[in-house]
């Protein structure tokens, strides 16, 4: 789903980057209602598991691949506002780094891949689990909102490519060759969604924003002394507290090893988007990365340079910046503690 240059009009990139940039002003905000200092390094490791899963494109069809997107899982992990910092800054690494996804088709991609597959993510996963609670639904509801989330993201792409895309199209076959091929790719994209978010949930449910609804019960401790137990919902999710730091190294551990050694066994076929584009006539309209000469282009394939090894760059390169700016983003925690006036206790 990564869009190049040349397939929108000036008008269409500049009023897509406008947008892109207003959501991702309103999300740096929002953020400080979902990290502080304990979940603020989350942000740089969900952008950097995004991005290496990313390079991991697996096959679909004869001759076609797809891969992840990561709004509906980012924002399930570490909350929407979060998730849109995420993908905005996995985008922008992909785009100067690695010339995949074109500087001018920033903000479209930032608006296709960033706020349509988070909000549409979340909205069905917080559908699912106003509903239902458990982990078993929490991992449904990781896979319908993934599931839905990338035809989503590529029915809007048809839509901007009729309304100032540079080649005209029949809107009602693009949309048709783009929506079903995004739906086989949508299922591949809930498997990975559940299974991360279920192996998150048995390790460190407390670090799974989705599921701060279905917590362990909250101690409130008054100024008389008294402890009165808050209960949730009927069948909670138990949050051990401890230490985030091991998680933490385990899970970069993990992304590195999936950048650095899982890469070289990705699909070399072309993805939904470049596929339907050949098929449908107007993949010549993208135009060369400005940056496409770069050591670091197309994942080393311009340099020479391992897949590998670029993967390792890029996840260190995401992992440094996304944190950063969760870092800024985050709320203090002295702040959080005197919200309410009072001091919860996770029991």
């Amino acid at each position: 789903m990564h869009v190049p240059d040349g397939f929108f009009t000036a008008a269409v990139s500049i009023s897509a980057g406008a947008v892109a940039a207003a959501g991702t002003a309103v999300c740096l905000r929002g953020a400080r209602r979902e990290l502080d200092d304990r979940t603020a390094p989350m942000a740089g490791l969900v952008a950097a598991f995004v991005f290496a899963v990313q390079m991991l494109n697996f096959p679909v069809l004869p001759g076609m691949s797809g891969h992840l997107l990561g709004g509906a899982l980012a924002a399930i992990l570490v909350g929407p506002y979060t998730a849109v910092l995420c993908m905005a800054v996995v985008l922008l690494v992909q785009s100067i780094f690695f010339a995949d996804g074109g500087l001018t088709a920033l903000g479209v991609n930032i608006t296709l891949m960033g706020l349509v597959t988070v909000l549409t993510g979340w909205g069905v996963f917080r559908l699912i689990t106003r509903s239902l609670n458990g982990r078993a639904a929490i991992t449904a509801a990781s896979f319908a909102a993934a599931l839905v989330s990338v035809p989503a993201s590529a029915l809007a792409f048809t839509l901007l490519f009729w309304v100032g895309g540079t080649a005209p199209i029949e809107i009602g076959t693009v949309a048709a060759a783009m929506g079903g091929v995004h739906v086989l790719i949508g299922i591949g994209e809930g498997l990975i969604t559940a299974v991360t978010v279920a192996t998150v949930l048995a390790a460190r449910p407390d670090l799974v924003y989705g599921a701060h609804g279905l917590a362990a019960p909250l101690v409130l401790r008054g100024p008389d002394g008294d402890v009165t137990v808050v209960p949730e919902r009927e069948e909670r999710v138990t949050a051990p507290a401890g230490r985030s730091r091991p998680f933490l190294l385990a899970g970069v551990g993990v992304t590195l090893v999936l950048a650095g050694v899982v890469s070289f066994f990705a699909s070399g076929d072309p993805d939904g988007l470049e596929k339907v584009a050949e098929d449908e006539g107007f993949l010549g309209q993208a135009t060369d990365h400005a940056f496409g000469s770069w050591l670091l282009a197309d994942y080393g394939d311009v340099g020479g340079i391992p897949v590998g090894v670029t993967g390792v760059v890029g996840v260190g390169i995401t992992l440094i910046v996304a944190g950063a700016v969760g870092y800024a983003a985050r709320r203090r925690d002295r702040e959080a503690g005197r919200e309410g006036g009072r001091e919860d206790v996770t029991v």
